[in-house]
């Protein structure tokens, strides 16, 4: 049984690094629409659960309209305590592999999350995806769930590797040009635009106006 598990913020405060390009409304929708293209490419790789941590009223209606499920979370403590409650609920789900994987990586498929699914090596495993920087972690995978704790923030991606070692679990990295695009900064919003025109929040940023969005100091409202 493989679980995943997509850790949501409050969509109202969704992509701070993108005040000086984006109104608050536009990082909502960004934020919106990136959520849908993960969850699009989760759902169609044939995993057994689908797990959004959340306690925004909008992304709950959001994954009950996509058939997933949500783990509500009673405060919004950060990305690596949403993972800790949903790797802790993999357990109890009895669920032999945990994946996790941020809301905001628009470009992933579900043949790269199939990808990840058959890198697992028989017993305890770790695989990890870098960001494209090669500083954070853009998807863990790990059986058992529990196999070791998970903590995000850059450089996580060398930490993962160093704490699955000290675990005596041999890491496999796995590069997946999709996933490793994050969208945090304007760069990345550019990588969107000329990358993911197959996506929902590819089209969004496209119908914005990408070059004018780009060089431009300040759009929309005051964020």
């Amino acid at each position: 049984m493989i679980v995943a598990a997509v850790p949501v913020k409050d969509l109202s405060s969704a992509k701070q690094r993108l005040v000086p390009l984006l109104s608050p409304s536009e990082r909502r929708d960004l934020a919106r629409a990136m959520l849908e293209d993960v969850l699009a490419a989760l759902c169609g790789a044939g995993l057994d659960a689908v797990l959004v941590v959340t306690r925004d009223a909008e992304v709950i209606e959001l994954a009950r309209r996509v058939a997933v499920t949500i783990l509500e979370e009673a405060a919004n403590r950060g990305h690596t305590e949403a993972v800790a409650l949903a790797q802790r609920e993999a357990v109890k789900m009895e669920a032999q592999t945990f994946l996790t994987i941020p809301g905001d990586v628009p470009l992933v498929t579900a043949e790269e999350i199939r990808a990840l699914t058959r890198a697992v090596r028989a017993g305890r495993s770790a695989v990890f995806v870098p960001s494209r920087s090669g500083f954070g972690t853009n998807a863990a995978l790990l059986a058992p769930p529990d196999v070791m704790p998970l903590k995000f923030g850059e450089p996580s991606f060398a930490n993962h590797l160093s704490a699955a070692r000290e675990r005596g679990v041999e890491p496999t990295v796995l590069g997946l040009p999709g996933l490793g695009l994050d969208i945090d900064g304007p760069d990345d919003l550019a990588s969107l635009a000329a990358e993911g025109g197959h996506t929902r929040s590819g089209r969004l940023v496209s119908v914005w106006g990408a070059p004018h969005l780009f060089s431009s100091p300040q759009r929309g409202e005051a964020g």
